[in-house]
């Protein structure tokens, strides 16, 4: 093994050349127009509430999943869609974070919505799985202890924030003074543990037997989340979930990036500090009347807030 020399800074021309061209046409193409947004778009707080980086997702893999199902065997079945925060601070990056400015939107900043190569896929499911999968998600939150009044943490930091699904279509809660039901690893851990309640889908208690269609990507539809395991049927399309967002976005022109608050915490204990950390920056987008508040400098750069 040789060590390169720590003052060669030349740089080899034919190789500059030889990429140049396609260099240019990179930064050409993720710099093309796709619609525009009437409001920022961040992730700053999409592991504590329905968010809007997440709902431009669900909603592009659910109209894509749609116009697939047209003529065939599963198109009267009704269509939810899953998706996840990838950029929430992940690995004590208090900088990773999705921000969309108020504008035009190009594809580079799809990409900053939907970072990797997933494909569309979708899964057969019954209301039942559709529970599990949501207490797999649940996993996420630390149990809040409604007896104490110091501060306690909300985010379970050994949970990776790609595998907290949000699945859209159904309205439910979170109650986190309970436990969890799985482990990081889908390992079920209290077999009579429910957080998920009130879970709810076309204004009703869903039906555990109804048989759901729900959008996602390869990566989850080929794992061994709980819920997702027991699925009837998997399909695989060739389209990435990035490009649907692109073409969603196309068709629309114009998106209003809201979320949709399909989701919500049960009433937190009222004595309870509970606290979560993110961007610093967040404290700038914090709406008026918020049940998030700013406390000060959290651990390893990032901003620690409270939630209400």
């Amino acid at each position: 093994m040789r060590t390169i020399a720590k003052d060669d800074s030349d740089v080899d021309a034919s190789v500059v050349n030889s990429v140049k061209a396609a260099h240019e046409g990179t930064i050409k193409y993720v710099r093309q127009a796709v619609g525009t947004t009437t409001a920022d778009i961040h992730s700053y707080f999409s592991q504590v509430q329905d968010d809007p980086s997440i709902q431009i997702v669900t909603n592009a893999q659910k109209w894509y999943v749609e116009q697939k199902l047209k003529g065939t065997a599963n198109g009267n079945l009704p269509v939810l869609s899953a998706g996840a925060p990838f950029k929430a601070g992940t690995r004590s990056d208090p900088e990773y974070y999705t921000f969309v400015p108020k504008g035009e939107l190009a594809i580079k900043n799809v990409a900053d919505l939907y970072l990797y190569d997933n494909t569309v896929a979708t899964l057969k499911v019954t209301g039942a799985d559709v529970k599990e999968w949501l207490e797999m998600s649940a996993g996420q939150f630390n149990q809040i202890d409604a007896n104490k009044t110091g501060e306690q943490s909300l985010i379970n930091t050994d949970f990776r924030s790609y595998n907290y699904d949000v699945i859209d279509g159904v309205t439910y809660e979170i109650d986190v003074t309970q436990p969890a039901k799985y482990d990081v690893d889908g390992k079920l851990i209290n077999e009579k543990a429910s957080r998920i309640k009130n879970l709810n889908f076309d204004g009703k208690s869903i039906k555990l037997d109804q048989e759901f269609i729900v959008a996602t990507n390869n990566y989850r539809a080929n794992g061994a989340f709980p819920g997702v395991r027991n699925a009837t049927s998997i399909e695989i399309y060739p389209d990435e979930n990035r490009q649907a967002i692109i073409d969603y976005i196309l068709v629309q022109k114009t998106i209003d990036p809201s979320a949709d608050g399909n989701w919500k915490f049960s009433s937190l204990p009222t004595g309870a500090k509970v606290i979560f950390e993110t961007s610093k920056q967040a404290v700038d987008v914090i709406p008026s009347g918020s049940n998030i508040s700013y406390v000060g400098n959290g651990t390893d750069g990032f901003g620690k807030y409270l939630l209400k």
